[in-house]
């Protein structure tokens, strides 16, 4: 009897014991699945043509609070380059946002030339939809034309509750991020100096958006003189103010400080060209984060902001000007602002926060001569008329439709009506453009579609080529090289971006906020491996064509 009760304590004792051990692992197992580790805001910044050296030849001119704070405080990937090209803005967001190339992702340039209509097209344009917002056309856009999913469209697909919010100067930039399931993306129209949304987003402007407008902040900025935020003396890193390198901009007889557009015709597009639209963008980002109660519950926001005027900026006056100096120090304030407003909102352990570019440039190619550098200019509209004369001569057609992009487009209805192979078309023409000073190889559209094993330039227009956006042929420049219109003295001002070289494909990568450790990545990386790691940040699938990898020093810094 004493035993029986004796076991039978014993047995009640190792259940009740069992039940705690279980209750205990139960609850932690229970607390470590419900407890979401994403942040409960994501911020993803471009900034448009930003070279990956900005960051250490302005260094000492930043405040603490911005570029530094991102580098010290967050990761710095030091070695990430795009993989395809042209490396230019559309394509840049898609591939950041996509996590893969434009052979996949279909935005091959900003814009394109279509044969059968005879017209180039806009890689966000569709005039299926309208403004809203301004009675401009300049909100007639969609995201048709991107073929495949962004993370920001993962994120809205995986958790219905999340916000993706997308703004920016250029249109292509805000859409472009924001993908097509976007809760609000806006852009900057340049004609009437306010911000717009496509009909394919809104059917109207949220009241907050038309606040903003109507406080008229483009011409309250445009009061004040751009003028230098330091004295001249401490732009070490860049050439003279009055350079001869660059363009001149409405009402100026010199490209030198101070600038003022606030009474010229066009003042609302010149205000583009200024850092006060950086301002202007990243006052609209915090009316968006309060309005839209971005960061405010469990389920993770997506904010994607995109500085535009760095470029467009950076076009007219190159990588060595003091107006691009000044402009990134001002920039850098900016950010430091933004990072200021969010850590002080949001709280630092709940967002996180990338910063990256769409491309860099190539410096302007005129300078490089001048310094006895490689470098030069493709002179198109009479190289192209000469080379259409000789196959009228040789084959009796002028054969080239059009030239964009480094591409070349064959009219196919003139080579079925003379029965001219293309083939012999092709050839031809490559080895007549070969022999241009500054041309180092031309692809036909065959060679770049059928080649198994190609090189590393090859590879690269691979995963930038489709069939059916792209031309029949593909120019690749050497290093240094720049196509323009015509060889004038004002053809020669500024400089552009597309090639395949480090000068464009270089680019910063800063990471910052919750989960991410203080450490620099030497790795090589490619522009895609952001979507692949935003994906495992935020705990969704990855986008449905995404082909980047994750990086795993952020994902686990103590992995060799």
């Amino acid at each position: 009897m004493i035993y029986y009760i004796s076991h039978k304590i014993n047995c009640i004792h190792m259940k009740f014991l069992s039940f705690l051990i279980l209750f205990f692992f139960t609850s932690i197992s229970s607390n470590s699945f419900s407890q979401k580790k994403a942040p409960k805001l994501m911020v993803g910044i471009v900034v448009d043509q930003m070279c990956y050296e900005y960051l250490y030849r302005y260094f000492d001119q930043f405040s603490d609070s911005g570029f530094v704070k991102l580098m010290q405080q967050g990761t710095n990937c030091k070695n990430i380059h795009y993989n395809y090209v042209p490396t230019f803005t559309g394509p840049g967001h898609a591939s950041i946002y996509t996590g893969t190339t434009p052979n996949n992702h279909g935005i091959i340039a900003n814009q394109w030339f279509v044969k059968e209509t005879g017209k180039s097209i806009n890689c966000v344009e569709d005039k299926s939809f309208h403004t809203v917002g301004s009675t401009s056309s300049n909100g007639q856009c969609s995201p048709q034309k991107l073929m495949v999913n962004t993370i920001t469209d993962q994120l809205k697909m995986t958790y219905n509750n999340s916000k993706v919010i997308s703004i920016s100067i250029k249109d292509r930039s805000a859409i472009l991020s924001g993908g097509h399931l976007s809760d609000g993306s806006y852009w900057y129209d340049k004609l009437e100096g306010k911000m717009i949304t496509s009909d394919y987003f809104k059917s109207s402007l949220p009241d907050w958006v038309n606040q903003f407008n109507n406080q008229n902040l483009p011409d309250y900025l445009m009061k004040s003189d751009w003028t230098l935020l330091n004295s001249i003396e401490n732009y070490n890193a860049s050439g003279p103010d009055n350079s001869p390198y660059e363009h001149l901009l409405a009402g100026k007889l010199t490209p030198t400080f101070p600038y003022n557009f606030s009474k010229e015709n066009k003042k609302y597009s010149l205000f583009t060209f200024l850092p006060a639209a950086n301002s202007y963008l990243k006052e609209f980002a915090i009316k968006a984060i309060e309005n839209e109660k971005l960061g405010q519950d469990e389920v993770t926001d997506f904010l994607a902001i995109s500085f535009s005027s760095t470029d467009i900026l950076g076009h007219a006056f190159g990588p060595q000007s003091v107006e691009i100096e000044d402009m990134y120090l001002r920039l850098d304030l900016e950010i430091a602002a933004l990072l200021s407003y969010l850590e002080s909102r949001i709280g630092r352990e709940d967002f996180t926060l990338f910063l990256t570019a769409d491309h860099a440039v190539l410096p302007v190619p005129q300078l490089l001569i001048d310094k006895k550098l490689s470098g030069g200019y493709l002179p198109l509209s009479t190289l192209i008329l000469n080379l259409n004369d000789k196959l009228s001569t040789k084959f009796g057609a002028k054969f080239i439709q059009s030239y964009q992009n480094n591409n070349i487009y064959l009219d196919d209805a003139t080579l079925k009506l003379l029965n001219v192979s293309k083939d012999s078309i092709q050839e031809f023409i490559r080895k007549e453009v070969e022999n241009w000073k500054g041309v180092k190889r031309v692809y036909s559209s065959s060679e770049i579609e059928q080649q198994t094993f190609p090189s590393k330039w090859l590879k690269m227009i691979k995963n930038g080529w489709v069939k059916n956006r792209n031309g029949d042929l593909f120019i690749m420049l050497e290093p240094g090289y720049l196509s323009i219109y015509e060889d004038t003295a004002k053809g020669r001002l500024g400089t552009s971006h597309g090639s395949a070289f480090n000068y464009d494909t270089q680019v910063p990568l800063l990471w910052y906020g919750k989960n991410i450790p203080s450490i620099e990545v030497y790795e090589k990386l490619d522009i895609t491996d952001i979507t692949t790691t935003l994906a495992f940040l935020l705990d969704v699938s990855l986008p449905n064509a995404t082909t980047g990898k994750p990086i795993l020093k952020i994902l686990n810094p103590h992995i060799d």
